[in-house]
């Protein structure tokens, strides 16, 4: 027996979710049947606000509902120093900490030969319009992945032929872990990564 159209409709969209198999669509689908009219009518109205509302931030690629995001409007913050990151989820992770009072900029991305993504794919222009003689610093902080490793590299290039200074996060080992769950990539980078205590 088949679920009705509607039904598995439904089933496919969240199907469309990284992360969601077929079976767990099932069940937010089944959660979805269980609310009331109101709840559901919010859900829907949630998502079609996001579409509607969210942008990129003009300067750093960050989302916002404005023309620029909160972050670059302050100006509190550290405007000479600009944190490289690949999506805005890691603008999230690294506000979280409280401790860096620079400013960012969102790649929305990373290069990537297997997925055809080069350089002119990602928000990287705008990172060099920015770049004036008031920069002190860009932190490229794309994840250690292969293809975050090759994006960082190639920005620290890129960022040398303008004599503009670059540092790259450390990667190492996360705190508690042990040394023989580690693979060799995370290993070397802790060893790299060394300093003197």
């Amino acid at each position: 027996m088949e679920y009705p159209q509607s039904f598995e409709e439904l089933v496919e969209c969240f199907k469309l979710l990284p992360g969601i198999g077929g079976k767990g669509a099932e069940r937010m689908t089944y959660h979805i049947l269980e609310m009331d009219s109101e709840q559901a009518q919010r859900f829907s109205q949630a998502i079609l606000n996001i579409k509607k509302k969210i942008k990129y931030c003009k300067k750093c690629g960050h989302i916002c509902e404005n023309d620029l995001c909160d972050i670059c409007q302050d100006s509190h913050r550290d405007h000479s120093t600009i944190c490289v990151v690949e999506n805005p989820k890691d603008v999230f992770a690294m506000e979280k900490l409280k401790e860096f009072q620079g400013v960012y900029h969102v790649l929305h991305g990373t290069m990537s030969i297997m997925d055809g993504k080069t350089i002119e794919d990602l928000n990287i222009q705008t990172l060099f319009d920015r770049l004036d003689d008031n920069i002190k610093e860009v932190i490229i902080a794309t994840n250690p992945t292969r293809e975050g490793e090759t994006t960082a590299l190639f920005l620290a290039k890129l960022l040398a032929k303008k004599n503009i200074p670059a540092s790259r996060i450390a990667n190492g080992l996360p705190i508690g872990s042990n040394l023989d769950y580690a693979d060799e990539l995370t290993l070397l980078k802790s060893l790299e990564g060394r300093k003197k205590i």
